[in-house]
């Protein structure tokens, strides 16, 4: 048989019998293993056949008839021929078209992590997954991500590809550069779970440089909490500031939690006898005892007496505070979340202190 040309491929016609017709590349400058397969139904493909390591005999297709000609064919499987050494191309792509999806991954995740994180945690995943990694590589195999892929998530997370109109309150979820930051470590920790089933020899996210987050690393001297005492003292006597929010920034300053970790504290969580906050779900899984408050304690804060901030009325485990409206009537429900007075009276406060941007996030 001669060598494959195009006038050679053109004149291949299918086989009557229905079965595959295969031309071989043959003569001077041919190239063992490379040829044409063309089926009953007139779709010719160029192939290439090798051996594995193994011994076993392996095609593989390399393109179409009329896409490739023979010449540009007889390039990709002499190139082919050489970089494999062994190796078994055929089985690769099999694997790859077979292999997981990043979408199928992170379900895997979400199924496995829902016994040992918590619900909160789990909730924060969800919602990054579904509104970031799932539009973005949520097709992609996981065998095929690389790190230029994840760097590329977190620049459109950041630039707000991802951003969509939120259900509900809360407006825009815009992403940021701490949300991107914040997925991607996500991100690492699915991966790990595939390299950890073998889906993956290696987490193209390690190794990934995060956006920085823009934390809030400036915090009050006790000087500094000192004169926000004193102007807290002024707003209260001057009928400036609710006591909603005057207590809540008590409460903070107080304890050393974190906004949302206040409005989240269970009531049963509160020992008032020993006057000191015990938590029984932590990080590492573990019940840890909060320092002891000091001379203004928890319950006190939290009185009927007093009728303010952080009162629990029947609340149960995972629920978090709420306070009796200052002035509960027809238009105004009986008991509202905590946390709208906190925020913007720590703003004015400070402010009025001369130290914007310090106040307890």
């Amino acid at each position: 048989m001669p060598k494959l040309s195009k006038r050679v491929v053109d004149a291949i016609r299918p086989n009557s019998d229905g079965k595959d017709v295969f031309l071989w590349d043959s003569g001077d400058g041919a190239l063992k293993g490379f040829g044409v397969r063309m089926k009953p139904s007139g779709a010719g493909a160029y192939i290439v056949q090798y051996r594995t390591a193994e011994g076993r005999t392996r095609r593989l297709a390399l393109g179409k008839v009329g896409t490739l000609t023979p010449d540009e064919a007889r390039i990709l499987a002499r190139e082919l021929v050489a970089a494999t050494k062994g190796a078994d191309p055929s089985a690769e792509r099999h694997a790859a078209r077979a292999s997981m999806t990043v979408a199928e991954l992170c379900d895997l995740y979400l199924a496995e992590a829902a016994s040992r994180i918590k619900a909160s945690t789990l909730a924060m995943d969800r919602s990054r997954i579904d509104r970031h990694v799932r539009p973005l590589l949520g097709r992609r195999t996981v065998r095929s991500l690389a790190p230029e892929d994840i760097e590329k998530m977190q620049l459109d997370i950041a630039g707000g590809k991802t951003a969509r109109k939120r259900n509900g309150r809360g407006g825009v979820t815009a992403g940021g550069k701490g949300v991107a930051a914040r997925t991607v470590g996500m991100l690492g920790t699915i991966l790990e779970l595939a390299r950890r089933r073998r889906l993956i020899s290696a987490n193209p996210a390690r190794g990934v440089d995060k956006l920085p987050e823009g934390k809030q690393r400036r915090f009050l001297s006790l000087d500094e909490i000192g004169l926000l005492g004193a102007v807290m003292r002024d707003a209260g006597e001057e009928g400036i500031e609710t006591r909603v929010g005057l207590d809540t920034i008590r409460f903070l300053l107080l304890t050393g939690l974190r906004r949302m970790e206040a409005l989240a504290l269970p009531w049963e969580w509160v020992d008032t006898r020993s006057r000191c906050i015990r938590f029984e779900d932590t990080k590492d899984r573990r019940a840890t005892t909060a320092d002891r408050l000091g001379r203004d304690p928890a319950a006190r804060c939290a009185s009927a007496e007093r009728g303010v901030a952080f009162r629990l009325s029947g609340c149960s485990r995972g629920r978090p505070f709420r306070r009796p409206a200052p002035r509960a009537g027809a238009n105004m429900p009986a008991r509202e979340p905590v946390g709208r007075d906190g925020p913007r009276a720590a703003a004015q406060l400070c402010r009025g202190g001369g130290r914007d941007g310090a106040f307890p996030s």
